[in-house]
């Protein structure tokens, strides 16, 4: 278990693939750029951003649409398919634990980036083998992409 990235896996790399084909310019792993902190500083400023990072470290960051979408794996995140709800039969309780605290922080980071003004979007695992499904779901949410370059 100790293989699995947290990064650049490849449900997200597929969907990079997908929004970059359409035209989708973006960040990764929940950076911001220093402008766009600055303002959410003077909007929020309760706010605590460790290393200038939005809540939950999304994997694609939209900063001038304040969007960030999250591309999960199904059986780390606990979700309703059948890869979700396989558990490992050894150690149960621990990973039944674990699963559960990942749920729970999903849920608490998609509210923090609600409250500074965010719109996030969950993709699963499962539901990213058909491309065109997909990008009409990232459309949907993300809106036709803009003809300047994003920042």
């Amino acid at each position: 278990m100790s293989k699995i990235r947290a990064k650049d896996t490849k449900p997200e790399l597929i969907v990079r693939r997908l929004l970059h084909a359409a035209g989708y310019r973006y960040l990764l792993h929940g950076r911001i750029p220093s402008g766009a902190l600055v303002k959410l500083h003077r909007e929020n400023p309760e706010a605590r951003l460790p290393g200038g990072k939005l809540p939950g470290t999304p994997d694609i960051v939209f900063p001038a649409r304040r969007q960030v979408v999250f591309v999960n794996g199904c059986f780390w995140h606990l979700h309703d398919c059948p890869a979700g709800r396989h558990a490992p039969a050894t150690n149960a309780r621990f990973w039944e634990d674990k699963r559960n605290r990942t749920r729970e922080r999903d849920g608490q980071n998609a509210e923090a980036l609600k409250a500074l003004g965010w719109e996030s979007l969950v993709l699963w695992e499962c539901d990213l083998g058909d491309p065109h499904a997909t990008m009409e779901t990232l459309a949907r949410f993300l809106g036709p992409p803009s003809r300047r370059l994003e920042s």
